[in-house]
């Protein structure tokens, strides 16, 4: 493993080293997508149930004039799939089987609209929207800073098949920084329900990426100057912290968080080291430090990923990260070097 270990003392705080992704062997992506418009920030993986070869990569462009993106496996835009005017879209994510009603479930696709105050709900593959105009966000929050939606994941409930959005914040407060919204439907359309607020903050930067483990039940979240950290994602479970890990092998700030689920409860826990133009992968079994990988990307905010055969140039599933070029870039899953 070529791993240079840096160590730093910043105000006190205990030393800490960093994986040098600058000395690692590049990894070249297998595609790398169209230029969007603005930002590139966020992707999700919509894996074609009835065709994998036909599976969509979604990315948020972030700005006034943003966009959710469509990307198929070649990286083009697929238009008539792409969501425009949409207000700073900043994180994306999907989940499979949403109950609409008793005979309908529907794929979904659910973003934050930073300037809107809210979150949208599509549905997937007709992208079609489920909200009408959005769903509100921190509302009960008194300071317009405290009310500008950024990370968010989705968790499906394996007891009792129940979705939630997970939604974090630019700035908040020490505690009960996430929210956790029960995303509804009955007769009369989808609706949202504020559940729970948990999660601790260390007011060091900002808390952006979230990333849930469905299986196990985990959502973990990155508390960008200090550590990941990972909480139940069942809101009946409680709000306690079952651990803070990781945050020695950055060198300044942790990103994007993407959960490499395998069979077992085997998999990794995959996080952009941002400045340091790596990724630190963790075991998804314990959190321990497995590796870093350089993947040649520029400022990853967020990467995204999916375990299973997609098509001849992603036979081992697929891994998506930002660019800070206004692009994306996809590599098959076993450039990363995972088993």
């Amino acid at each position: 493993m070529n791993i240079k270990k840096v160590w730093v003392l910043i105000g006190g705080m205990a030393p800490f080293f960093s994986s040098c992704g600058n000395k690692l062997p590049p990894i070249a992506p297998d595609v790398i997508t169209e230029f969007t418009l603005n930002d590139t920030d966020d992707p999700a993986i919509w894996v074609n149930p009835e065709d994998a070869s036909k599976s969509i990569v979604f990315g948020t462009d972030k700005e006034t004039n943003g966009a959710i993106y469509a990307f198929d496996l070649d990286g083009k835009i697929i238009e008539e799939k792409t969501i425009r005017n949409i207000k700073r879209p900043n994180n994306v994510d999907v989940e499979y089987g949403f109950r609409l009603n008793d005979s309908t479930q529907t794929d979904i696709l659910v973003f934050t609209e930073r300037e809107q105050h809210q979150i949208r709900v599509f549905s997937i593959p007709d992208i079609k929207p489920l909200d009408v105009e959005g769903f509100p966000v921190f509302e009960d929050e008194e300071l317009i800073e405290n009310r500008l939606p950024m990370g968010l994941a989705l968790y499906k409930s394996p007891k009792d098949d129940a979705v939630y959005a997970i939604v974090g914040r630019k700035t908040g407060p020490s505690e009960g920084y996430l929210y956790q919204y029960a995303l509804l439907s009955d007769s009369t359309g989808v609706s949202t329900s504020l559940v729970r607020k948990f999660g601790s903050f260390s007011g060091t930067k900002e808390i952006e990426a979230i990333a849930v483990d469905d299986e196990n039940g985990h959502i973990y979240y990155a508390d960008e100057g200090v550590c990941i950290k990972k909480y139940h994602a069942e809101p009946n479970m409680g709000n306690e912290e079952i651990s803070c890990f990781g945050g020695e092998y950055f060198l300044r700030d942790i990103e994007g968080i993407a959960i490499a689920n395998y069979a077992n409860g085997e998999g990794y826990i995959i996080v952009s080291d941002q400045q340091q133009g790596a990724f630190n992968i963790f075991s998804r079994k314990d959190n321990s430090f497995i590796k870093a990988v350089n993947l040649s990307t520029k400022e990853t905010d967020g990467c995204e990923v999916a375990t299973v055969p997609l098509n001849d140039t992603f036979p081992n599933g697929l891994f998506a990260a930002m660019n800070d070029e206004k692009n994306f870039y996809f590599y098959d899953l076993a450039k990363l070097g995972l088993k």
